[in-house]
C-alpha cells in the first residue's frame, strides 16, 4: 500500500500479475487503462482505496499460520523475538528464512540448501523464484553486499519505479511539504 499520513482517503493498493489482471475482468472499463507491465512484464495495477480492505489482514494471518506450520513441520524453530523469521540447522550451518506476508528471503552458506529450500516451497505453494548474488531486491529495498562486512541498503529505485509507472500525473513540486494556510 502507499498511504499519506494525514489522509485516510488517499490510500493506493498495488496488485501485481494474477490479482490486478482478475480486477480488469471484473470491469473493463474502470482498471483496463490502468492495468500496466513493469520491465519484467508483469502487470501491475494501482487503485485508490475509498476504505480499508480488512479481508486481506485475514488471509495474510492464514497465509502465515500455514508458512510457520509448514516450517516447523521440516525443523525450523520460530525466533521468539521476530515472529517472521525461522532457523534451522541443515548440514551443520544455520539456515535462516525471514518473510513479509509471502515475500520470504532464505539464507545458506550452500547455494544447494537454498535451492532445495526453494523446491520445497514449490512443492507446497506452487512458485518460488532463487535470486543468486551480492545484490537482491527484496520487499523494494535494493541489499547490496558487495563489500565485504557491509550492506548497503537503498529504495531509491523501488519509488522511481512506482512514480514512473503512476497512470496519473502527481503535479510539479511544492516548495515546502506543509500545507498551504
Amino acid at each position: 500500500f502507499l498511504h499519506s499520513d494525514n489522509d485516510d482517503k488517499n490510500v493506493i493498493m498495488i496488485l501485481k500479475g494474477l490479482l490486478g489482471e482478475l480486477m480488469v475482468k471484473v470491469a473493463p472499463q474502470i482498471y483496463r487503462k490502468y492495468l500496466l507491465a513493469n520491465e519484467k512484464g508483469e502487470k501491475i495495477l494501482y487503485v485508490r482505496m475509498t476504505k480499508a480492505l480488512y479481508g486481506m489482514l485475514k488471509s495474510a494471518l492464514l497465509f502465515y499460520k500455514k508458512l510457520v506450520s509448514d516450517l516447523r513441520s521440516v525443523g525450523f524453530e520460530i525466533n521468539p523475538y521476530d515472529p517472521c523469521m525461522a532457523n534451522k540447522k541443515s548440514y551443520g550451518k544455520q539456515m535462516t528464512v525471514v518473510w513479509h506476508v509471502d515475500d520470504l528471503k532464505v539464507s545458506h552458506v550452500d547455494p544447494k540448501r537454498v535451492t532445495r529450500f526453494c523446491d520445497w516451497i514449490q512443492s507446497k505453494y506452487g512458485s518460488c523464484s532463487v535470486n543468486r548474488g551480492k545484490v537482491h531486491e527484496y520487499l523494494g529495498i535494493d541489499l547490496d553486499f558487495r563489500t565485504p562486512g557491509v550492506v548497503r541498503m537503498s529504495m531509491i529505485p523501488y519509488i522511481q519505479k512506482i512514480l514512473d509507472q503512476f497512470p496519473e500525473d502527481l503535479g510539479a513540486s511544492a516548495p515546502t511539504p506543509a500545507a498551504d494556510h
